[in-house]
């Protein structure tokens, strides 16, 4: 079925074409470039808004040339080519303008285009052609500019021979998501051919009849011709609307499906227990439960009890009190005769729920002792990878016994030789952090399916989870947490503020003065490391040609401390790094001595993203925080401010004020709101690869389908998927959606929509 879409692309547009698209888009199938849909259209007679050209991105726009000059470089043999191009709107907002005058590059509505050694460019880019151009925009010396661009002249669009002027000037052209060595028009020029060549009227519809006929959807082989080769704008927008909701349905139904299978399995009840651990726990508790931690709990308990597998996400802020709700659902399972593993990113928060798990659980936490847990305690037990043999052994040994009721560890949980007697409950922290593999190894170890908690402390919109957990039930804590003061936030600017850098010596300084304790946190841990934030450039900026000298150094934790040190504002002041590539010994006594306020300014990288709590922490100070993520900054904000006393956190940056990456910052400086800023965060990263381990943004796995723009099209998605894989489990008679599942959804993609 199908078997046009998963032919080799070789076969219907040669080897050599089909070796240029393996190479730059990775699509070796028919199916596969049929569905690579333009991410947008531009209208042929319209000039693309200057203004609106996102930076640092491989672009498309039409402009119109202004002025071609070319000259010796200064830094290196060989010539520049400076073209300025315009989107005319300079022209039309300035009544003095004359014919004589035309704009130059820095004047609003233009852009400065650099070519080395550009003898095309010069040749043919002459004042007054209009032209597509594609490459990656910058910012230089305050302007905008585009360095080494391809581009094709449109006055003589080799395409379009003979057509009517009108006709020519409604026809939209698509614009192709493209890499720095293959262009929008290259690749339509392919998929045009592959248009030609292929049999779109034998391709089964993933849609079923009556979803169609009720949306009044194009047929598959008409969208397939429209969206990619339109005539007239509204071609491809009935073709586009198709597509999108036919991505939807089939997420949905994957979703679906699984839920179905999950609700399937038969998992080993955890019912509560009379007097027991956990009726001990809550009697002892000094505190009353806040209304959501008693709501949650209470459906916790429900779940466990079924003979079905729980699978629930459990989301909130920092210290909303999570970790009680898992911990009352961990005693349960014990209480049933079952244990609970809770699985951390870190060794450092593995550390840290151990302690705060025995301390909480008072006299009712045994540690070490052999033997059964009894009636009125449980055995907690960590395991991590830099614990001492002996120990390691023991804890192992512990587990797969039955003495220890809850096991609390990082990756090392997963290793082969570790094994449980009877696990019932995972409960998995900052689920982000681990990929699918690593949480199904877990799975493994249980005898039937276990119960799963997944927890996470990224506020995550509805729509993104209604999309990607799709099939795992979702609670949320989203009360206050208690005892927490209010963080004010500042975006330092060091561009337009120079004067600044030495203040925030000075401000800290205040802090430890005052008897609070001071965290920096760099990009990068040496010299020597290029952090994870920065993109190789495919062509030399325009700074880098003139030999201005190379991009900004970012901020790393050694040459960090190695400056405050020296700093005259922290003279007497004890300063510390920590960073992941320390040895475990030495990164546990650096954070023990922070924690017991020896250390007074702590320089770190994310490694206190998550689990690090230092309730006498009132000042953090994130160096160029632009480089960092808005949850990240979030979580990273979240270190201050946790003891009573207010927290304030310093966003330092080196970018000029319009650069967009400072619309992060911005954002962050606005509000404390979790979930606004995830809002704020999907939009300003496009969402990213949402259904893969990439979670930083780039190109989304998602082709058509924007899960904050599209919500009415995902719940109705939702709706008919829930109503066809109920009357049709297996999918046995949809079978074309079922195929469309395992194209657009491989195992990979498929297994990480399980989150677990």
């Amino acid at each position: 079925m199908n078997a046009e879409l998963d032919l080799g692309l070789e076969r219907r547009i040669g080897k050599r074409s089909a070796a240029v698209i393996e190479k730059h888009l990775g699509i070796t199938t028919v199916g596969g470039l049929l569905n690579y849909f333009p991410r947008r259209y531009l209208s042929r007679g319209e000039l693309t808004p200057i203004s609106e050209v996102p930076l640092d991105e491989e672009v498309t726009l039409i402009a119109r040339v202004v002025s071609n000059s070319t000259r010796a470089m200064r830094a290196r043999r060989g010539t520049l080519t400076d073209v300025v191009i315009t989107d005319d709107s300079a022209t039309k907002h300035n009544s003095q303008g004359s014919a004589g005058r035309l704009p130059g590059a820095g004047v609003p509505g233009t852009l400065k285009v650099s070519f080395f050694n550009g003898y095309r460019a010069k040749a043919e880019l002459l004042p007054g052609r209009r032209a597509l151009f594609s490459g990656k925009v910058t910012r230089y010396a305050g302007s905008l500019s585009l360095t080494n661009p391809d581009f094709q002249l449109l006055d003589e669009d080799p395409d379009t021979p003979g057509m009517d002027p009108e006709k020519l000037a409604a026809m939209p052209i698509p614009i192709y998501p493209a890499t720095a060595k293959l262009t929008s028009w290259s690749i339509q020029k392919v998929i045009s051919t592959l248009l030609d060549t292929v049999d779109l009227d034998v391709l089964d519809d993933p849609l079923p009849a009556d979803v169609s006929a009720r949306e009044k959807f194009l047929p598959a082989a008409e969208a397939y011709r429209l969206i990619h080769t339109p005539q007239v704008p509204g071609d491809w927008q009935r073709a586009r609307d198709r597509f999108r909701y036919q991505e939807a349905l089939v997420l949905q139904s994957a979703l679906a499906r699984r839920r179905a299978q999950l609700a399937a399995e038969e998992a080993t009840a955890r019912r509560p227990v009379t007097d027991g651990i956990l009726t001990a726990f809550d009697r002892q508790l000094p505190f009353t439960l806040t209304a959501g931690q008693s709501a949650v709990g209470k459906t916790l308990a429900e779940e466990l009890s079924q003979d079905s597998p729980m699978n629930r996400l459990l989301q909130g802020e920092v210290g909303s009190g999570k970790t009680i709700v898992a911990l009352r659902a961990m005693l349960q399972v014990v209480d049933a005769g079952g244990q609970a593993a809770l699985l951390a990113p870190t060794e450092v928060l593995a550390a840290q729920h151990f302690e705060s798990i025995r301390r909480t659980l008072g006299p009712l936490s045994r540690v070490g002792l052999l033997g059964g847990s009894g009636p009125d305690s449980v055995q907690v037990t960590l395991l991590t990878g830099s614990m001492p043999t002996a120990a390691r052994r023991q804890a192992m040994l512990d587990a797969a016994s039955g003495t220890a009721g809850i096991v609390i560890g990082t990756h090392a949980l997963l290793s082969d030789n570790v094994s449980f007697y009877d696990l019932g409950l995972i409960v998995v922290d900052e689920q982000h952090r681990f990929g699918v593999e690593q949480r199904d190894a877990l799975r493994a170890k249980a005898s039937k399916p276990p119960h799963l908690l997944v927890m996470t402390a990224t506020p995550i919109p509805r729509t993104v989870a209604m999309t990607v957990f799709g099939d795992l039930e979702t609670s949320v804590l989203d009360e206050l947490p208690a005892g927490r003061a209010p963080i004010s936030t500042h975006v330092v600017g060091l561009a337009e503020n120079p004067g600044w850098a030495g203040r925030i010596w000075s401000r800290s300084r205040e802090e430890i003065d005052a008897g609070h304790q001071v965290y920096v946190v760099c990009p990068k841990i040496g010299e020597d490391d290029d952090g994870d934030f920065s993109p190789g450039e495919a062509e030399p900026s325009a700074a880098e040609l003139e030999g201005d000298g190379p991009a900004r150094e970012l901020a790393s934790v050694t040459a960090v401390v190695e400056h405050l040190n020296d700093e005259p504002a922290l003279a007497g002041v004890s300063v510390a790094p920590l960073h992941g590539r320390q040895d475990p010994v030495l990164k546990s006594a650096t954070m023990a001595s922070f924690t017991a306020n020896e250390t007074k300014l702590l320089v770190s990288t994310t490694v206190i993203e998550v689990g690090v709590d230092v309730h006498n922490a009132t000042l953090m100070v994130i160096l160029d925080a632009d480089r960092f993520g808005i949850s990240q900054l979030h979580q990273l904000r979240g270190r201050v401010g946790r003891g009573g006393l207010p927290g304030t956190c310093l966003l330092v940056t080196t970018l000029e004020p319009g650069h967009p990456s400072r619309r992060r910052l911005d954002a962050v400086a606005a509000t404390t709101d979790g979930f606004e800023l995830s809002q704020e965060d999907l939009k300003l990263r496009r969402e990213g690869d949402i259904l893969g381990a990439s979670q930083s943004g780039g190109r989304s796995a998602l082709k058509l389908l924007r899960v904050l723009e599209h919500e009415s099209v995902i719940s109705k998605a939702r709706q008919d998927a829930q109503r066809i894989v109920a009357r049709d489990p297996g999918l046995t008679e949809h079978s074309a959606l079922a195929k469309a599942i395992e194209e657009y959804l491989n195992p990979e993609k498929e297994a990480f929509l399980e989150r677990g």
